[in-house]
This record gives structure tokens, sequence and C-alpha cells, in this order.
């Protein structure tokens, strides 16, 4: 059993973390307004767990400017997409398990 939760990320333990994980796990990218929308939470709540998500190189923020408006959009980095993979992964052998 070990074994098998070795591979549960601590990071995408919360909620909001793990919305905007697998919105990126299916979408190339996303910008600030449709994941806040998409997840129903605050300008604060959402920037924070993106904050925590980036911090552990995750997601990348892109920023630029659509129409002379500033626009930031996220994309999962590598490294995120591969822990999000074995996060999944892992919660599925859990779900698998049989007590013998």
């Amino acid at each position: 059993m070990k074994d098998i939760i070795k591979n549960i990320n601590k990071v995408f333990d919360n909620r909001v973390r793990l919305g905007i994980m697998s919105a990126l796990m299916v979408n190339e990218s996303l910008d600030f307004k449709s994941l806040k929308k998409l997840l129903g939470v605050t300008d604060g709540n959402l920037a924070s767990h993106i904050k925590s998500l980036q911090k552990a190189g995750y997601v990348v923020v892109l920023k630029q400017f659509i129409a002379n408006k500033p626009n930031t959009s996220y994309q999962l980095a590598a490294a995120g997409r591969e822990a999000f993979k074995m996060h999944i992964a892992a919660l599925e052998q859990l779900l698998k398990l049989k007590n013998d």
C-alpha cells in the first residue's frame, strides 16, 4: 500500500489546484477569466493556487497584450503534466485495490 500512495502528490490535495490541473490537461491554455469562471473561485483564491502550482514548476504563466489589454493565460509545464499523470495513476490504483 505504501508504494501506491507514494505517487499521490500533496500539491494536488486542494480541490482548486486539482481543478486547475484537470482543466489545463484538456486545454492547451486557459486565461485567468476562463479558469475563474470554470472553477467558481475568487480572483485571490485562483491567484494563490496558480502561484503554488507555478512555484512547484507545474504551470507556466504567459502574459501578453490583446487589443491593448493585458491578458494572462496558463499552460501546463511538461513536469506538471507528468506529475499529474502519476497522481491520477496512483489514485486509479487505489480505487482498484481489493481487500483480500
